[in-house]
């Protein structure tokens, strides 16, 4: 699944990641839709234990933001959450 979401990215994920990859953040490496425990994040610091999601049009639906928020606390991670059009239009 993780694989296929690769080769699915949103606008506002193509735009972020070409910001993350090849260690253009201050030299960290990050991972894009990785798997952690039963999820599947959208990029992924180890070295900062950070997670950043781009909440798209699928965080509008019922119940998802409880579900995030659960999944946030399994993670016991640093979380960044941007809308997937704040990204769009105000990548700095």
């Amino acid at each position: 699944l993780s694989r296929e979401l690769r080769n699915n990215f949103t606008l506002a994920e193509i735009l972020l990641w070409n910001e993350l990859k090849a260690g253009k953040m201050m030299g960290y490496k990050f991972n894009r839709q990785k798997p952690l425990l039963d999820c599947i994040v959208d990029f992924f610091c180890k070295r900062l234990s950070l997670v950043i999601e781009v909440d798209g049009v699928t965080h509008t639906y019922e119940n998802s933001t409880e579900k995030d928020l659960e999944r946030q606390k399994k993670l016991e991670m640093f979380f960044l959450r941007f809308d997937d059009e704040d990204v769009k239009k105000n990548m700095s």
